[in-house]
This record gives C-alpha cells, structure tokens and sequence, in this order.
C-alpha cells in the first residue's frame, strides 16, 4: 500500500482564536488547545490507529506544533523540521485578515501574498519537500505542523497549484489524510474534529 500523510493542526492558541496570522510568532497553546491535542492522541491510539506503530513522526519546531505532538503522545518519536513551519507571515505576522483589508480591500493571501515575508511559491517549495519525503517512504507518515502550511500541502499532494489550499479549510487540532485512490493521490479524510466533540 502506497504511503499516507496524517496531518495534525495544532491546538488552539490565543491568535489562533482571535484570527491573527501566526507564522513564526513561538505562541504557546491555550488550555482548550492543550485539551484538544490530549484528544486527538486518544483518538489515534485507539482502532484503527493503535498508536500508529512504526509511524514516521515529524513536527514543526514552533511550540505550538511541538506541544500538541507531546500532549497527543507522539513527542517521543516526532523530530522537528523546519520545512513544517507555518507561513512567514512577515509584516502581516500578527493581523487579522480585516485589519490587512483596510489597507488592501479584497486581499487574499493565497493571490495577493506578503510583504517582506515568503511568497507563496516558497510555501508550496516547502510543501514539496514534505511530500516527496513522505512519498519515499514505506510507510505512513505523521506531521504536526500549522493550518496554512498544511492546506498547502494537500493542495500540492493533488498536483494543484498552491493557490487552490485558499478553499481548503482546516481547523485547529484538526486530523487529515492525504491518500490514495485508484493509484491517483485523494484527500482520504480532511478537517476531522471528531474527537473534539
């Protein structure tokens, strides 16, 4: 069977729930992100996981993504890579998307991009490398990383431009999989909050 990728969204943060682009920003997660992580752990040690025996692991180094692979029970095996940052929002880091539109009405990130911060063909780069790691794989994959990041990841896991993740939502602590149909890379499962309920 060809590899999978597991995506996890980390928890909720303080700018995570206000809306606040948070790309390098070392925010710490909020209780109920912390709840969440320990949820979404639970979920993937009972079937059909199991604990994800013999899983890759990788995290994003922000503590944000680090936390939620420690309290989900996974920081044992995760190894940080910076390729699962999120986003470096760069003079944008910090706004909500309404504040960005007053001065730029109709400004969408995945079209109009940042200043002083990456493009999105550096994200989707990025994206890549994730991919063609995990596709070289034997195996299933787990990241731990951040919503644009990974929304980008699955539009590149389609062979779509990275412009098309502007229609994938993706929430916090959300699990994803990016799979396989008929031979053709699928979303097998996307945004799943299940165990949140």
């Amino acid at each position: 069977m060809a590899p999978r990728i597991l995506l996890a969204r980390h928890g909720q943060t303080e700018w995570s729930l206000s809306g606040r682009h948070t790309g390098r920003t070392d925010i710490p997660l909020l209780d109920e992100g912390r709840r969440g992580a320990k949820l979404l752990g639970e979920r993937l040690h009972r079937e059909p996981w199991a604990g994800l025996p013999g899983v890759e692991v990788r995290t994003s180094p922000l503590v944000r993504a680090k936390e939620t692979s420690e309290l989900a029970g996974f920081g044992d095996r995760a190894r940080d890579w910076d390729a699962l940052m999120e986003w470096d929002y760069g003079a944008y880091e910090g706004l909500t998307p309404a504040q960005i539109k007053a001065d730029r009405p109709g400004w969408l990130i995945w079209r109009d991009g940042v200043p002083e911060g990456e493009t999105l063909a550096q994200v989707a780069a990025r994206a890549d490398l994730v991919i063609a790691w995990a596709r070289g794989e034997d195996r299933d994959v787990l990241v731990f990383a951040h919503g644009h990041i990974l929304r980008t990841l699955a539009a590149r896991w389609l062979g779509l431009d990275a412009s098309f993740a502007a229609r994938l939502r993706l929430e916090p602590t959300s699990l994803s999989i990016l799979g396989w149909a008929y031979g053709e890379p699928a979303i097998e499962r996307w945004n799943d909050t299940g165990h949140l309920a």
